[in-house]
């Protein structure tokens, strides 16, 4: 996956959007406010971080070795950094990102959930 089909994909979930809150090259993408994937798109090897449920989060550490680790500066119970560019099969990562913003959503205040859920 390309940065730019990383990026693509991140802002194509319903509501979603991309902010540099902490430095201009620092890609922080939210839905509700709230965070649900950070990534600095030029950076060597491309690395997200990305929302995970705990027990997730461990089974894919130890399946992906070296290439899915604990969320870099992220609460790392929550947090997976996920290398992008380095071997992972497109589809786990297009299905980690998805899971990623889909937790983020579970959590918003039922009223923006449903607005989120609107055509």
């Amino acid at each position: 996956m390309t940065p730019q089909q990383l990026r693509a994909l991140c802002l194509s979930f319903n509501a979603a959007v991309e902010e540099f809150p902490f430095r201009p090259e620092i890609s922080v993408f939210k839905v509700g406010g709230k965070l649900f994937a950070l990534t600095t798109l030029d950076a060597r090897p491309l690395t997200v971080n990305l929302k995970c449920d705990p027990d997730d989060a461990v089974r894919l550490r130890g399946e992906h070795e070296g290439l899915i680790v604990p969320g870099y500066h992220m609460n790392k119970r929550h947090w997976n950094t996920v290398t992008v560019d380095a071997g992972l099969p497109e589809r786990l990562v297009r299905e980690l990102v998805e899971d990623s913003y889909d937790l983020v959503v579970a959590g918003l205040p039922r009223a923006e959930r449903l607005r989120l859920d609107r055509p």
